[in-house]
């Protein structure tokens, strides 16, 4: 470790994300995976896992995600989830349903998994396949069963853009009969895929502004029948969130090399050497390294956000987001109405209005789906 020395006013990490491999049978175009993943093959072991997760739980993480790519891709997922269970975690199963047999589901309710996240792409078949470039809308259908039978609590995450922001009320209704408790209906984050494809995927203001009134009425009407969650994107807010409650404050994700990130898409920010667990403790990682320490406070922070008096609610915003809009991480996000740089979000967001209409003359620019050819042709062209 060559960064600052531990401080005592760090916190533990509360949530512990194991990204247990990059392989997927999807090719979402929003996946936020890195888009040169494919050269990426060196998956930790499962010792590795199970060694990362103890020095995790002694640091202090009570929640413990499995994620990916599709961790059902994995053959130790159980038994990372026994271990888990065993070391005190809530566990949570990120995924597709892709690979979620009744024989799997049965022997992780009895190894003590606590709860499934369940995604969908769409509420019609022709729609979730089409955006995953898939036929599996029909298998997800019966997960979802699968799901409910063996009493899990379920939160179903469709993640929301131009192709479907106005199957919303549909999409509610698909959760209702499915028994979903949790809803969430999350707004294309533009990093990884999701960025390469922004002009496909940003939806128009209007569109958004539907959206949300079909979700407040549903809300009214159904009560806590089902929790819908519904986050607006960000280009279109006025004041960024608080992404990851702050760099290196609750969240410590580990890619399935083994490189320690402090948010899901860390990893497209230049010049930043993100420590990896087959070298460094998880303790030293998070108290030490440079990385985790990069954003952490206040101090690297530049005009506006130096000197204005809600860094303490937003954290400056999304460091990913400053990098992608402005070329600069340590630049305010542009989100942010006081950034100098907002007015680039604005026009974003207006160029959607224009994409619309050119997408409906069909002069818009293919969507490039999250598949290994892709990604192995991104490599080679960043390597030129």
């Amino acid at each position: 470790m060559n960064g600052p020395m531990p401080r005592p006013a760090i916190a533990a990490p509360l949530w512990l994300l194991a990204e247990l491999t990059y392989r997927c049978p999807l090719h979402c175009a929003f996946c936020y995976n890195p888009l040169d993943y494919a050269a990426n093959r060196a998956e930790l072991s499962t010792a590795e896992w199970v060694d990362v997760m103890r020095q995790a739980r002694k640091l202090g993480a009570a929640q413990l995600g499995f994620s990916g790519g599709e961790p059902l891709l994995r053959d130790d997922l159980e038994e990372l989830i026994g271990e888990g269970r065993r070391l005190g975690y809530y566990t949570n199963l990120i995924t597709s349903g892709i690979g979620l047999t009744e024989v799997r589901l049965a022997r992780m309710k009895a190894l003590g998994l606590d709860h499934i996240q369940l995604s969908f792409q769409d509420s019609t078949r022709g729609m979730n396949d089409f955006l995953s470039s898939t036929k599996t809308f029909d298998l997800k259908l019966r997960v979802a069963k699968l799901i409910k039978q063996y009493d899990y609590p379920m939160v179903l995450n469709v993640v929301l853009h131009r192709y479907n922001l106005d199957h919303v009320g549909r999409i509610i209704d698909m959760a209702i009969e499915m028994g979903v408790e949790y809803l969430e209906l999350a707004n294309t984050q533009y990093y990884g895929w999701g960025l390469a494809n922004r002009a496909q995927l940003m939806p128009t203001r209007e569109q958004l502004v539907r959206a949300e009134a079909v979700v407040n009425e549903y809300r009214a009407r159904i009560g806590s029948q089902v929790r819908i969650l519904f986050v607006v994107p960000d280009y279109f807010e006025e004041r960024p969130k608080a992404c990851m409650n702050g760099w290196g404050s609750v969240f410590l994700g580990i890619a399935p090399d083994g490189t320690a990130l402090p948010c899901h898409a860390a990893r497209s920010l230049p010049g930043i050497a993100f420590p990896n667990v087959r070298q460094f403790s998880v303790h030293d990682i998070w108290y030490a390294s440079g990385a985790f320490n990069r954003y952490r406070g206040d101090a690297w922070m530049k005009s506006p956000c130096s000197s204005c008096p809600e860094k303490g609610k937003d954290f400056g915003g999304c460091r990913c987001q400053a990098y992608a809009l402005t070329g600069d991480a340590d630049n305010a996000d542009p989100v942010c109405a006081k950034s100098p740089q907002h007015a680039e979000v604005q026009a974003i967001v207006m160029h959607a209005q224009q994409a619309q209409h050119a997408a409906a003359q069909q002069k818009t620019m293919p969507i490039l789906f999250r598949t290994d050819v892709n990604s192995r042709a991104i490599s080679a062209q960043r390597k030129d």
